[in-house]
């Protein structure tokens, strides 16, 4: 499932800057045809999401479509329930005695941390058979949303009083900062400035934190990861991904909480309103079809292509390296889930009807905002200026991101000398005009760190630095000036042999030489690797530099806009997730793929079908506990279920509940169809949320875990003597 760390990728900055074949081609009448009915397509009344905020819950929208209407008490009991995991998770409250749920993946290196010396908790699972037996698990935290207040205006306030975009940014930031402290002073408890709507609306959040937090169950890896990367982001899935913690008090005892969810005796039926509280971590619904544009033509490619480079990286060095194997097939794993999710976004960026659904919202957005004359003069620029920026990035995006060269796998030699090119450059600047980094004592610490010599793999360095040029030439051309100096002549890997050899970074003695002498000794140095950077390093300045300056207008603009959605839609359009707590409304439903039909239930029998299916791989293997299940083990149990609700990455962790307030399941991943779920909610074309049964986890419990009494605790609400 994604979790809020895979947001970390995007921080890469990224883009495939793709040049289009020049001249015009008369369509054919089919061809003419094709594009009146994509032209005809008109956005969908949720494809901006249904995750709907505590601050604005869509009452009237839940009693029209379910003929329900939940009161204050109901929408207050639900949001203290549910918890934030750490930074990464979502969880809920059970019981009454500070009982946890959440996904097995989300606590899987807590529970790595409570292993002791001859254990290996995260692959052999953990049971407490008594309260006494329940481990602390040191760092760990939930926090539980206790309180909702609007600082809009005090905001926008702050920075409607000053001119400029930078300026207007340093003054939210700062009213910001005041307010955390204020409010978290007053209160005694955490807060946290929430914006929405692209600072449209700005919402503190109180957070009480709980840091006492205990470990009571975890299955074991293979069952918490049932089908490993090849089932990730797929259904039908058989996984029981759930793992139990407990919050303790000051005095060492249970926590006592009057919010939590209780346990539904049989779980959803197909067809039922089933709710998921959690904290999605972020979406770009919001977004313009330029900046969607953007990502489709020059982020998501290079980033696809960047995940791509490094898994490649690693499968190579395996093969020069068998012994690295196990240690390397666990990092590819871990960027095969970016992958499959970075490649199932620009699947739906790269889908005409998805696509032509956005052009259909904004064109219909921006003709409310232009038919209204005051609207019109504070909002009507926003989209040109959005497109413009956009064309701008575009134009530098080859030395911004093809010079970009500490990414993801890359080359710790090269980096080193962009590093001293980057030095170079600072140094020539008045002392007013360097950057922090290069400042006074700062600069005489990075001065010092030069002496530092540290030799990489040189396997591994050959690997990355052949990519790292791949990347440039693919991003430059072969003509750029640059890249000619770089290749001479030569294919990748030919290249980046001949740079290590000859360059003196690799050589102790002489880098030495190299620190002592520093600035003049590169400024003068013909060393091929810094030759390369001397000529990249202000080329890539300059484009960062637009970068910057465009990224303080984007964000002016993308504030204006969310207050321009506010203007025209109010609270029936959600705003974009950002990591917390979110409502969202849906259905147990199966859906259509690969030309046959996904049931909406999976069951025990399923799970061990594949295990014997896959008799020799690793990934649907079972543990000695569950190969011979005893004989009140009921295999027809549900296990794994799929809903028509609204999640992305954060949600990991959230438990479903039914009107009654009972749990009914908990999220774990999203489908395939699901991942364009970043830009555009599609329920219609298969976006569903995986989660576990409730009945699968007491079920196993009892049967295979022989943990009655936290079977029990569940389905009392509380400890049970």
């Amino acid at each position: 499932m994604r979790t809020i760390f895979q947001k970390g990728i995007v921080l890469l900055i990224a883009a495939a800057f793709i040049a289009g074949c020049g001249g015009t081609q008369e369509l054919t009448p089919y061809q003419k045809a094709k594009q009146a009915k994509l032209e005809s397509i008109e956005a969908e009344r949720f494809d901006n999401g249904r995750m709907w905020t505590f601050d604005y819950p869509p009452m009237e929208y839940f009693k029209d479509e379910y003929n329900f209407t939940p009161d204050q008490q109901w929408m207050d009991d639900v949001r203290m329930s549910a918890l934030r995991f750490a930074t990464y998770c979502s969880a809920s409250f059970v019981s009454e005695d500070g009982l946890v749920m959440t996904n097995h993946h989300c606590g899987r290196q807590s529970v790595e941390a409570v292993s002791i010396e001859g254990e290996n908790l995260p692959v052999d699972g953990f049971v407490a058979m008594t309260l006494a037996d329940e481990r602390k698990v040191d760092g760990l935290f939930v926090e539980q949303l206790v309180e909702i207040r609007d600082v809009t205006n005090e905001v926008i306030a702050a920075m409607d009083a000053v001119d400029g975009d930078r300026e207007r940014l340093s003054a939210r930031d700062k009213k910001i900062g005041e307010i955390e402290e204020r409010l978290s002073e007053e209160t005694g408890n955490r807060c946290q400035l929430v914006t929405f709507f692209n600072g449209g609306k700005y919402s503190a959040y109180i957070y009480k934190r709980y840091d006492d937090v205990r470990l009571v169950f975890s299955p074991e890896l293979s069952l918490g990861f049932f089908g490993g990367d090849d089932d990730n982001f797929t259904f039908p899935r058989y996984t029981l991904d759930c793992n139990f913690f407990r919050v303790y008090d000051e005095d060492g005892k249970p926590l006592k909480t009057k919010h939590f969810y209780k346990w539904s005796a049989n779980g959803p039926a197909e067809g039922e309103l089933v709710f998921t509280v959690g904290n999605p971590g972020s979406t770009s619904r919001l977004s313009t079809s330029a900046q969607l544009e953007f990502n489709r033509d020059v982020q998501f490619p290079w980033i696809a292509n960047l995940l791509d480079d490094y898994v490649d990286i690693l499968k190579e060095y395996i093969k020069l390296h068998p012994e690295q194997k196990e240690e390397m097939t666990n990092q590819i794993f871990s960027m095969a889930n970016s992958q499959k999710a970075y490649k199932g976004q620009l699947d739906g960026l790269e889908n005409d009807v998805l696509m032509q659904r956005r052009k259909d919202f904004d064109s219909k957005f921006r003709g409310q905002i232009m038919a209204k004359p005051n609207l019109a003069a504070e909002y009507g620029h926003i989209w040109d200026e959005i497109a413009a920026s956009r064309q701008k990035v575009r134009e530098v995006a080859p030395d911004l991101l093809g010079l970009r060269f500490e990414v993801l796998g890359g080359s710790e030699y090269l980096n080193r000398a962009m590093n001293l090119a980057r030095m170079l450059g600072e140094i020539d600047k008045p002392e007013e005009e360097r950057s922090k980094a290069y400042q006074d004592n700062a600069l005489k610490l990075t001065l010092r760190s030069l002496s530092k010599f540290v030799s990489p793999d040189m396997d591994m360095e050959r690997l990355a630095l052949t990519k790292k040029l791949k990347m440039m030439r693919s991003m430059l051309g072969d003509s750029d000036p640059l890249v000619q100096m770089a290749f001479q002549g030569q294919n990748c890997a030919e290249a980046a042999k001949r740079l290590l050899s000859e360059s003196i970074l690799t050589d102790s003695v002489k880098y030495a030489a190299l620190a002592e002498g520093f600035p003049e000794s590169a400024r003068t140095s013909n060393d091929p690797l810094i030759a390369i950077a001397r000529m990249a390093t202000p080329r890539r300045d300059a484009a960062q530099q637009v970068a910057r300056d465009v990224s303080a207008r984007d964000a002016v603009n993308n504030a204006l806009l969310g207050r321009a959605l506010f203007e025209i839609y109010g609270t029936s359009v959600p705003p974009d997730a950002t990591f917390t707590l979110r409502i969202s409304d849906g259905i147990v439903d199966g859906y259509r793929y690969n030309g046959t039909k996904a049931p909406s239930f999976t069951t025990y029998f399923g799970m061990y079908d594949r295990h014997y299916s896959f008799p020799k791989d690793e990934q649907w293997s079972l543990p000695e506990r569950w190969k011979n299940p005893p004989a009140e083990f009921d295999l027809r149990t549900p296990l794994n279920f799929v809903s028509t609700n609204d999640i992305i990455g954060g949600n990991s962790g959230s438990p479903l509940i039914n009107r009654n307030k009972e749990v009914v399941g908990l999220a774990f991943d999203g489908n395939i169809e699901s991942l364009p779920g970043e830009f555009i909610f599609a329920p219609e074309m298969g976006n569903r949320t995986v989660s576990v049964h409730s009945s699968a986890m007491i079920e196993a419990m009892n049967h295979i875990y022989r943990l009655e009494r936290l079977a029990r605790e569940l389905r009392a609400g509380k400890i049970v003597e």
